[in-house]
C-alpha cells in the first residue's frame, strides 16, 4: 500500500525534552525553520525575521478566535470528584464536553457559582452532551463564558503535563483574539510581539477568519488507514471582505493549520459559515493556500498530515528530523516552520 496512506509512516520519535512547556519570551525569540518549495532549501532563522522571507505581494489571514477557560472541577451529587472540558456548543442550549470521572444519563456535575451542568446524552467516542444552567436557570453561551472567565482553568494541551498558570491567561492567547470558543490556540499565531505584528499589518494586507478550535486537534489517528480517520468539526466563519480575496487568484499566507482548513474548506465549499471538517492530507492537498505559516506538530495527528499535503510525507518527516537536530522545540508553545 501507498506509504502515504498508511498512519504509521507519519511517526517520528522525539525526544522528550524538546516538547515545548512554556514559551520563549520574548515571543518573537522563537525559531523559525524557512523552506523554499521552488529552490528546494532551507534556512535556519528566527521569528523576528519573518518580514523578511514573506513575498511582498501575499495578503496574510489568522484566526482570530480566543481561547476560553473551557477546563472546569466540580463535584457529581454522590461527592465524588469530577473534571470537564468544553468542547464547543451544540445549539443555544446543549454542548459537548469531554468527562473525567463515571457519569451516565441524568448525572448532575455541580461547579462553583451555582453553575451546574446536567448529562442529556453519551456518546461513542467518549465525549458527553450536557445542558449548563445557574440557579437552576439554562443558560446561552455568552452567559456561560462569562462564568468560565471566573472559575475556569486555560485547557492547555495534555502533552505539556504541568497545569496552567498566571502567565497561561496570556501567553496561550494570540495578541488579535477576538472571538470567544476555541479550547485550543492557533498556535503558529502566538509568536507575533505587537511590534512585530505591526510591521506586517503596514507590508501586507491582513484578514481574520475564525474558527473555533476543539479538543478533537488534539485526537491522535487510531485507525491504520488515514482516509479511515473520523474527521472532527469545529465552528469556522468568514467575513465578506476576506472571502472576495480568497476568490481572487491574490497569493495568501496563512498562519497557522486552522486558517488553512478554513480557508481550503471555503474553496472547495463557497460556505463563509457552518462546520468545517475538512481533513487536508498528501490525498487531499491543498488547492488556495499558497504559503504555509505552522509549528511542529505531533506525531501520527491530522495536523502533520495537513503539512504533507503542501510538502509531501517524505519531505515534513525530513525537516523534522533537521529541526530535531538543531534543537527546536516542538508542539503548541515551540518553535515555528513557514513554507514558501
Amino acid at each position: 500500500m501507498d506509504d502515504t496512506l498508511l498512519t504509521q509512516s507519519y511517526d517520528y520519535t522525539l525526544p522528550p525534552e524538546q516538547i515545548a512547556t512554556t514559551p520563549v519570551h520574548p515571543r518573537d525569540h522563537a525559531k523559525l525553520l524557512v523552506y523554499d518549495r521552488s529552490a528546494d532549501t532551507v534556512t535556519h532563522t528566527t521569528f523576528k525575521h519573518l518580514l523578511d522571507f514573506l513575498p511582498q505581494s501575499c495578503d496574510v489571514f489568522l484566526n482570530d478566535t480566543k481561547v476560553i477557560k473551557a477546563r472546569i472541577f466540580g463535584t457529581k451529587s454522590s461527592g465524588g470528584k469530577i473534571e470537564l472540558l468544553l468542547n464547543k456548543p451544540l445549539d443555544a442550549h446543549r454542548y459537548l464536553v469531554l468527562i473525567r470521572g463515571k457519569v451516565k444519563v441524568g448525572t448532575e456535575l455541580f461547579f462553583d457559582e451555582a453553575l451546574s451542568a446536567t448529562v442529556t446524552k453519551l456518546l461513542d467516542d467518549g465525549s458527553r452532551e450536557v445542558v449548563f444552567a445557574q440557579h437552576g436557570e439554562e443558560i446561552r453561551f455568552e452567559e456561560l463564558v462569562e462564568i468560565l472567565e471566573r472559575i475556569g482553568h486555560i485547557p492547555l494541551p495534555p502533552y505539556m503535563q504541568r497545569e496552567d498558570n498566571a502567565s497561561d491567561e496570556k501567553d496561550y492567547q494570540t495578541l488579535f483574539a477576538q472571538n470567544a470558543g476555541a479550547v485550543a490556540a492557533p498556535t503558529a499565531s502566538l509568536h507575533f510581539t505587537a511590534e512585530l505584528f505591526e510591521k506586517l499589518q503596514a507590508r501586507h494586507r491582513t484578514h481574520t477568519v475564525t474558527l473555533h478550535v476543539g479538543a478533537g486537534t488534539f485526537k491522535p489517528v487510531e485507525v491504520d488507514h488515514i482516509l479511515e480517520h473520523p474527521m472532527h468539526s469545529e465552528y469556522f466563519h468568514i467575513p465578506s471582505q476576506a472571502a472576495e480575496v480568497l476568490q481572487s487568484d491574490k497569493p495568501i499566507l496563512a498562519i497557522g493549520t486552522t486558517v488553512t482548513r478554513t480557508v481550503e474548506y471555503f474553496a472547495r465549499t463557497g460556505k463563509r459559515e457552518g462546520e468545517c471538517d475538512l481533513f487536508l492530507n498528501p490525498h487531499n492537498p491543498p488547492i488556495r493556500v499558497t504559503h504555509l505559516l505552522t509549528n511542529f506538530h505531533l506525531p501520527k495527528s491530522t495536523l502533520i498530515m495537513l503539512v504533507s499535503g503542501f510538502i509531501g510525507r517524505e519531505k515534513t518527516l525530513e525537516l523534522y528530523k533537521e529541526a530535531i537536530a538543531k534543537n527546536y522545540r516542538f508542539f503548541s508553545y515551540g518553535d515555528a516552520m513557514l513554507i514558501l
